[in-house]
Order: structure tokens, then C-alpha cells, then sequence
């Protein structure tokens, strides 16, 4: 599994900032993925995000400026995405443990050279990571090689979305909570994380590519290109796999099953793909399902 395609595509949560490259202005029938979602009472939209984008990148095309504007909620994969300062403060709560080993003893020999190379380019250092549980070091290393693609959050989907559905004077809901996102990782066994933190090294080298071709996918709404990500790298963990993804997929599921109105709900695209996706997931439960874009 791709582990940094999972925290660009999954995480709503990112350290960097800056701009960078812009692909092309999507057309109006062309740009990331949309769907219709209906059932019962149920008459609304699921769009697949990406979290963290160079500046000026122009994403929202006629068909999702339509959907927004019918839309009677936003709803986020965590509500409380709103509230940065709260994130970072659950993050270090989560993310930190006294007594841990110094980093570099926690990957193979061969691999040390490479991780100082992350940290000494993102501006830090294994000594400052060393606090970190494994899980959140490797959060902070993929941070880190970051800086490099000029990205940032700011300039994500989630921003634009929260800014949009305030100033229309609609509600903002969440599919779950910040902490739950955290959980998934800081609830994986010790070996599982230092798998998480060994693979993260090893993506960091080819980076730039691997955020260009993921780009250009998302904007063109190619979600089997998206897909055909998770099958290049090292083999996919089935303890993450399991933790980060498909369990929260159907934990969304069930929160999405009972809603009524016209909600526009929107996720990391990595969830709306692959084994268990959210999107089948609801067509199981006997939701109709339309890509629109």
C-alpha cells in the first residue's frame, strides 16, 4: 500500500505549506469524482478529496458548484476539521509516549541513512522524532517530505468546502471525530507501526513523481489510476489496511445509512477505492449510486 497516497488521499490533517505545479483547469464535464447518492429520504452527493494541493489549482467545476449549492449540509470526515489548533492538540496527546526508543532503532540498518536524508530536508531532526510513537513519526517523516512538493492544507478541498457551505448559512457535520482518525494508527500494534514508519522511508524517494501522477488522477476524477497507486511499493500491511481504511469505511457506512436531505459529503478519495470502498459499501446496503463527474 501506498502510505503517503494514504495521507494525502485519507488524512484530513497536514504540516506543510506553500504552492507548486498546477495541472490543467479541469473541464466542465471533467474534475474529481462525484456521485449521486440516493435512498429513501436520502438525495444527496459523495465527492472524493484530495487534502493537502499546490496554490491556485482550479478544481471546482460547474458540476460540483451545482451540487454545493443544492447541498442542505456539508458533511466532513471530521467535523471538528474545523478546529485546527484542536487537531494538532490531539495529535500531540496521541502521538506521544515517554521512554521510546531513538527512531533510527526502530527501522533496518539499511535504512537509516535514508531517514536522516527526510529529516535533515524537512528541517528536523531523529532527535526531535524520537518522542514521537512510531505511528505519528511516520506521519511527521511524510510531512517532511513534503516541504519539497510546496503543498498545503490551506490550499486543500476542506478549507474551500467549510468556507463555502459558512457563508451560505449551512450546518457542518462529521462522519467522525479527529481523535478516531488518530486511533486508527495509535491503536496498531508496535510492529504494524514500525512496518508504517519502514515504508514511509522508502516512498520518500520517488515523492515528487508519486504526487504528481496522484494529482493528475484526482483531477480527471481517475479513480483507477488512484487505485493502480496502492499496488506499486512495498505489499499492503493488512493490520493498516484493516485499521485505517476499510474499518472506517464501514463505520461511515452506518453513519451515512440513517441520514435524510441532500448532504454533500466528502472524503479522502483512497476511501472511495479499493477492497471495500465506501462507495460499494453503500451500494450493498441498497443505495443508488451515480457518478455524475
Amino acid at each position: 500500500m501506498r502510505i503517503f497516497t494514504r495521507f494525502l488521499t485519507l488524512f484530513a490533517f497536514a504540516f506543510v505549506a506553500a504552492c507548486g505545479q498546477e495541472p490543467p483547469t479541469p473541464q466542465p464535464e471533467h474534475g474529481p469524482a462525484i456521485w449521486r447518492v440516493q435512498r429513501g429520504a436520502l438525495d444527496g452527493w459523495i465527492f472524493g478529496t484530495i487534502h493537502v494541493l499546490p496554490k491556485g489549482i482550479a478544481w471546482q467545476t460547474r458540476t460540483f458548484g451545482e451540487a454545493i449549492q443544492q447541498a442542505d449540509r456539508l458533511v466532513l470526515e471530521a467535523a471538528d476539521l474545523q478546529n485546527p489548533q484542536k487537531t494538532l492538540a490531539l495529535f500531540e496527546k496521541m502521538g506521544r509516549s515517554p521512554d521510546l526508543p531513538p527512531l533510527g532503532a526502530r527501522i533496518p540498518p539499511a535504512d537509516r541513512d535514508a531517514l536522516e536524508q527526510i529529516v535533515a530536508g524537512g528541517g528536523t531532526s531523529t532527535q526531535a522524532l524520537a518522542g514521537y510513537e512510531s505511528w505519528a513519526a511516520a506521519m511527521l517523516l511524510s510531512a517532511a517530505t513534503q516541504q519539497s512538493l510546496h503543498v498545503s492544507q490551506d490550499n486543500g478541498v476542506e478549507p474551500a468546502l467549510i468556507a463555502a457551505f459558512k457563508s451560505a448559512g449551512k450546518p457542518i457535520d462529521g462522519l467522525e471525530t479527529v481523535e478516531r482518525q488518530f486511533a486508527a494508527f495509535d491503536t496498531l500494534p508496535e510492529a504494524a507501526q514500525r512496518r508504517l514508519l519502514v515504508q514511509t522511508v522508502h516512498e520518500a524517494k520517488d515523492m515528487r513523481a508519486l504526487y504528481d501522477r496522484i494529482l493528475n488522477a484526482w483531477m480527471k476524477g481517475d479513480m483507477a489510476a488512484i487505485a493502480k497507486e496502492d499496488q506499486i511499493g512495498d505489499q499492503p500491511d493488512p493490520l493498516v489496511e484493516e485499521a485505517v481504511l476499510i474499518a472506517r469505511n464501514r463505520d461511515w457506512a452506518k453513519a451515512i445509512e440513517p441520514m435524510t436531505g441532500r448532504p454533500f459529503i466528502a472524503v479522502g478519495a483512497g476511501h472511495l477505492t479499493g477492497t471495500d470502498n465506501l462507495i460499494d459499501l453503500l451500494k450493498a446496503k441498497g443505495f443508488s449510486i451515480t457518478r455524475l463527474q
